[in-house]
């Protein structure tokens, strides 16, 4: 192998990741007849062919759109990877690097396989069809319950990574189905639907500009979650904004961004923001402008805070009252101000909209919406959505009253067109649902994993797409296909802003693999739908999500670049709401029901919900359950992102399990103590649900009473230990807000 692979490695580093390499030869040296494949990946670079290369975009982690990857290939296989210059996503991190491993894993799936054993048996003897044997029997099973039952008793859904959002989508709503779903039912739509009931707009801020003088970063690790964003909140540091970042650890971002650390209680965030928003009414320093003018529910809002005092919310959050002020002062007399919030932290509750509202409540009484230097929106954006145009969205009646979600959460399926598969084993049990198309769906992302594995075996058919395949999923599904690399496919385009990415396969798809695209077109087809899918031309799809803005992906690959600039039609403008420009009726003002931000929304009234962002305490804590509390006096505060993995994924990969092979909860040093535990013990985990088995990592980035654990593990599922509550608005569990125990093993 090569070690320029490596940018910077030191050498004793190299030799050991040559060593794991070397030990992954000898797994692939088993595998019969693709091992020779492999082994020739692995001696690649050795190889006397010329090297060339070409580009493509990363999809490691679940951010949409990628970072850009420069892909060097010699004889047809890849030989290393760097960052791509002059692309707006750099440079790659490591798990942006271990896309070679991936790639040539030996465990990797590479053939349709059907299972002839019954789902759920640890051995599913998976034995491997054809391509139009799997085609056939899809369509068959999906055309006989659309028949008997109706086309909405089946679920097209994706999971990591997002690219085939659209494509599936469109698939869902031709078929006939309005079910169609992501794993965003636990991830960033509860922020969405917060801002869209406040707003009548989604975002998650926006990035500080040169005029931005402070900057609030709301429960986001930036250097960890987005490191190519990093270095511009570096930049905006050293040209003077100010920071105030929320945050339960001592992250990276903190250390080297902070002037204020709120360092909260995980689960208090909506406590947090009213306290914020207490002293800013109290001493005057909101915009009475703006919020005379563009705000619905202040008044209300303005009595409801009086009882979050400095004071008092400190008993709650235990962020200092003082800190509170000197935030509150900060964020709202220096200006302009804008704010960055993470996907969901903030709503990981079963308070989770109105824990979020409470935050968008304080931004808007700030003014600082579609202001230089505040958070912008743009004027002419492309009409993109997950790197497709929304002309996929076009196609299909959506059949609202037929949504499985529809009666459990009224205002999620009345703001978003994704279903909420937070209930699948519900909608299974009551006949909703009786089939299941998935697209990299991981049972483990769900509280309670093993009753969405229930559901999953008691579907009558279920498909899996994935690169590997996964027991905790597929043990309890009936066929797997395989899905093409992000070295070996077309789609999607890459958009950021008016910039549109192409890439095309860097290398031909190993076994019979297929990439997403090509399978949801092709399976579209075989369903009857030949012409809205192109006849499973990816290419042609392609284009047809181009056509509204003159260009081909002909065009687009005869590019060197594979880029193109948009022009937009006219200038950037400010203050949107007072131009009518938010409006689908082109008058002023937001797209809610009153026109105006909405801290007392009227969706919410109308669904005789709270209209009020008020807050709840969690369902276990210090406060809701003392005598709880007692015996698990920890707060259990899981999910949180790490730079090498993304939730289960690649732990495959033997460059990043390395890095932390095992499972793994953080406590602080005076935790650990009082425990009697020492960093790398065995420990036990335990809480009101039960108990996994883990490492213990001794750690000041975590606060003492808290815990910081990552899921996705398979020999220990934190999701079996949080409850199947969820908030009544948005449908999202309580991943941040329980309590436990970690005793020494």
């Amino acid at each position: 192998m090569s070690q320029s692979f490596f940018p910077s490695i030191s050498r004793r580093a190299f030799l050991k990741v040559s060593a794991v390499t070397a030990a992954l030869a000898a797994v692939g040296a088993k595998l019969g007849n693709d091992a020779p494949l492999l082994q020739h990946a692995l001696a690649a670079p050795l190889a006397a062919g010329e090297e060339t290369f070409g580009y493509t975009y990363c999809d490691m982690c679940n951010q949409v759109p990628k970072c850009g990857v420069k892909v060097y290939v010699r004889d047809g296989v890849v030989t290393r990877l760097e960052s791509r210059t002059n692309y707006p996503n750099d440079p790659l991190c490591a798990k942006g690097m271990s896309l070679l491993q991936e790639e040539y894993h030996p465990a990797r799936l590479l053939y349709p396989m059907k299972r002839t054993a019954p789902k759920g048996t640890e051995d599913s003897k998976w034995v491997r069809i054809s391509w139009d044997e799997a085609y056939d029997t899809i369509a068959k099973k999906l055309n006989e319950i659309k028949t008997r039952d109706g086309a909405d008793k089946v679920l097209f859904m994706t999971g990591d990574p997002k690219e085939m959002r659209p494509p599936l989508q469109r698939l869902a709503y031709t078929f006939g189905s309005p079910n169609y779903g992501t794993e965003s039912s636990t991830c960033a739509r509860a922020t969405q639907v917060a801002a869209m009931l406040t707003f009548g707009f989604s975002g998650t801020g926006a990035m500080p500009s040169a005029q931005t003088k402070t900057c609030l970063i709301w429960s986001k690790n930036t250097a960890w979650s987005g490191p190519y964003d990093m270095w511009k909140l570096l930049d905006a540091k050293d040209r003077g904004c100010k920071f105030i970042v929320v945050d339960p650890r001592l992250t990276p971002t903190v250390r080297n961004l902070a002037d204020i650390h709120l360092q909260l209680r995980p689960g208090t965030d909506g406590a947090l923001a009213l306290g914020l928003i207490h002293v800013v009414i109290k001493e005057n320093l909101y915009d009475a402008d703006f919020v005379g003018k563009w705000v619905h529910g202040f008044d209300e809002l303005k009595e409801y805070v009086k009882e979050f005092t400095p004071d008092k919310v400190e008993k709650i959050t235990w962020v200092s009252a003082a800190k509170i002020v000197e935030a509150a002062r900060l964020f709202a007399t220096t200006r302009p101000a804008t704010w960055i919030g993470s996907a969901s932290p903030t709503v990981h509750s079963v308070n989770a909209a109105q824990n979020h509202r409470a935050i968008l409540s304080l931004y808007a009484l700030t003014g600082n919406i579609d202001t230089p230097g505040g958070w912008t929106l743009a004027t002419n954006p492309l009409p993109t959505a997950d790197g497709a145009f929304n002309r996929y969205r076009e196609i299909g009646v959506k059949m609202t009253d037929k949504r499985a979600d529809i009666k459990a959460f009224p205002v999620w399926a009345e703001i978003n067109d994704e279903i909420q598969v937070n209930l699948i084993p519900e909608y299974v049990k009551e006949g909703k649902i009786k089939a299941g198309v998935f697209f990299g769906v991981n049972a483990m992302m769900w509280p309670q994993s093993h009753e969405y594995q229930e559901a999953f075996k008691n579907m009558e058919f279920a498909v899996a797409v994935d690169y590997f395949t996964r027991p905790w999923t597929h043990n309890f599904v009936d066929m797997i296909l395989p899905s093409a690399t992000a070295l070996e496919r077309m789609a999607p385009l890459a958009v950021f802003g008016r910039q549109i990415f192409h890439r095309k396969p860097v290398v031909k798809p190993l076994g019979e693999a297929r990439e997403d695209w090509q399978i949801i077109f092709e399976l579209g087809a075989k369903l009857g739908y030949g012409k809205e899918f192109w006849n499973g031309n990816v290419e042609a799809g392609i284009n047809f999500i181009l056509e509204p803005v003159n260009l081909t992906s002909e065009k687009l690959l005869a590019n060197p670049e594979m880029v193109a600039i948009v022009p937009p039609p006219g200038p950037e403008q400010y203050k949107k709401y007072e131009l009518g420009l938010l409006r689908a009726d082109k008058k002023p003002g937001f797209n809610t029901p009153t026109g105006k931000v909405e801290i007392a929304s009227e969706v919410l009234k109308k669904h005789k919900l709270d209209p009020l962002p008020v807050y709840k305490e969690p369902l276990e804590s210090p406060i809701s359950t003392p005598d709880l509390a007692k015996k698990f006096p920890l707060i259990l505060n899981t999910g949180s992102r790490l730079p090498f993995y993304t939730h289960s994924k690649l732990r495959e990969l033997p460059w990043l399990r390395e890095i932390m092979p095992h499972p793994v909860v953080r406590i602080s040093p005076a935790d650990a103590t009082k425990r009697g535990l020492k960093d790398g013990d065995d420990v036990v985990l335990e809480t009101s649900l039960g108990s996994i088995k883990m490492k213990v990592e001794v750690t000041n980035l975590v606060m003492p009473g808290v815990t910081d654990i990552f899921h996705g593990w398979q020999q220990a599922n934190v999701n079996e230990l949080i409850p199947r509550k969820f908030d009544p608005i948005s449908g999202y569990p309580p991943f941040k807000e329980g309590l436990c125990e970690v005793r020494k093993a």
